[in-house]
């Protein structure tokens, strides 16, 4: 059996977030994914009183003459993204896109699931290319029959699947949903722990992932090692980090893998228990990354205050964990123990997208779970993160109690200055609502278009929400 690991940080290091309290009226909020208690032991009053935005500093860019300068040596630059002059702050409008939802909505085997991280397969980020194939990957998913809306008897839950769409449109007919079985056509999950780390009872939920082109188009998923705690759905826990090796990420050959044990999920003495793999960004000059600078960026999320924690390789280095950096808020550094909290209200599913102008959009829920998607925006892959953009309020919690959570961009899949962002949901009564609607368990999609000039700021979006600060 292992031993839980718990790291003690050297002198000096510590987490460097400044916090302010913040107040809000309406919305739900962070719930301990170890043990939530029923929605009418939680106040809002108690759950706002969690929240915290961070105090962001300001740090020095590179210019634009080292970024022409390292360019000319044939090199990539060694930090991504590079604000060369000041910009104007981002505005942000938001609205549903249902033409997205509407892919997700399926009435026959694959009908719903949670976790969604899309991989374009040819290893390129490059935002809507014709011919793009994408594969979905997804966390607890459910196979079976429905009927008006009803799942029929005999429907399961397996831990793990994936879709593979073909374009970068929502084609309904483009999308091929597939589920793992055994040797009788029962389902069962893709993916199952089976390394140094693992204990009996435990399945793996998928973090994110990328086909690394230095690796021979490899596909690398981060999978979190889970074991319930209890009957009811928040009754979880996650405790280490896999690192799962696809040589041939065909739907027939996905299931050919190998996993590798890591040390990327521990319990940090004062950030709570840390694990890798909530988000990851390719910032190479294959991958089509606007500001290249050579690395894999891969986040995680430090759950005492869900904050955003980094670490970055070069993506031939992805299996060495021991030759990775990880960002002590100052410079990056060795040693997963000494990561240091760079900004937090996050989510435990998250995303960081380049701008063309050098930015960087942190996409998320605000506190884990709530009817708030935000975006902070930053100076680089690292931040500094700026102040929330509540950029859309999730419908769902106003009108059936539904909660939503683990928001994400879809960079590929997103059109020039615009963000194809995805959320799940659930409820507090799952086992029971899920056999009664099939339509509370399957990722929505909305659409969010950024920009800094005035033209855009008079736009009129009759279906755009307005955004709100925080």
């Amino acid at each position: 059996m292992r031993k839980e690991k718990v790291f003690t940080p050297p002198a000096g290091r510590s987490g460097n977030v400044s916090a302010l309290p913040v107040s809000r009226t309406g919305g739900i909020y962070e719930l301990s994914a170890r043990k939530a208690r029923s929605s009418s032991d939680i106040s809002i009053t108690e759950i706002q009183g969690r929240l915290r935005m961070a105090v962001y500093k300001n740090m020095w860019t590179y210019s634009l003459m080292i970024l022409l300068m390292l360019s000319c040596c044939g090199t990539e630059p060694r930090q991504g993204g590079s604000l060369s002059q000041p910009l104007k702050p981002l505005i942000f409008t938001a609205e549903p896109a249902p033409e997205w939802t509407a892919l997700m909505e399926r009435t026959s085997g694959w009908f719903g699931a949670d976790g969604i991280f899309s991989i374009p397969l040819d290893g390129s980020e490059e935002r809507q290319a014709e011919g793009k194939k994408t594969l979905f990957i997804f966390s607890d998913t459910y196979i079976g029959e429905v009927k008006d809306g009803v799942p029929q008897p005999g429907n399961v839950m397996v831990n793990n699947s994936i879709a593979l769409m073909r374009g970068t449109m929502p084609d309904r007919d483009s999308v091929q949903f597939e589920f793992n079985r055994d040797p009788n056509g029962n389902p069962v999950s893709y993916f199952v722990p089976d390394n140094e780390n693992s204990m009996e009872g435990e399945y793996f939920w998928l973090g994110d992932g990328f086909v690394n082109r230095a690796k021979r188009n490899a596909l690398y998923i981060f999978a979190y090692h889970v074991h319930k705690t209890g009957p009811n759905v928040f009754d979880f826990e996650a405790t280490n980090v896999a690192l799962l090796k696809i040589r041939d990420p065909a739907p027939e050959k996905i299931n050919n893998y190998e996993q590798f044990a890591t040390p990327l999920g521990f319990v940090h003495p004062e950030h709570g228990r840390v694990y890798f793999g909530s988000g990851i960004m390719v910032n190479t000059i294959d991958a089509g990354a606007p500001f290249p600078d050579g690395y894999v960026y891969i986040y995680g999320i430090a759950e005492g205050r869900k904050s955003l924690v980094a670490a970055r390789t070069r993506p031939s280095k992805i299996e060495r964990i021991n030759a990775w950096r990880f960002w002590n808020g100052e410079e990056w550094v060795k040693g997963v123990e000494n990561i240091a909290p760079i900004t937090d209200g996050l989510s435990n599913e998250l995303s960081v997208t380049p701008t063309d102008d050098g930015r960087y959009l942190l996409t998320f829920t605000v506190m884990g779970i709530s009817d708030k998607i935000g975006i902070r925006v930053g100076d680089g892959p690292a931040g500094p993160f700026g102040e929330i953009h509540e950029v859309y309020t999730c419908p769902e919690y106003a009108e059936k109690g539904v909660l939503p959570y683990n928001a994400k961009a879809h960079y590929h899949l997103s059109a020039p200055d615009e963000l194809l962002v995805s959320y799940n949901t659930i409820t507090f009564d799952f086992w029971e609502d899920i056999q009664k609607d099939a339509t509370i368990y399957h990722p929505r999609f909305i659409r969010v278009r950024y920009g800094q000039d005035q033209d855009f700021q008079n736009e009129t979006r009759t279906t755009g929400q307005k955004i709100r600060k925080r």
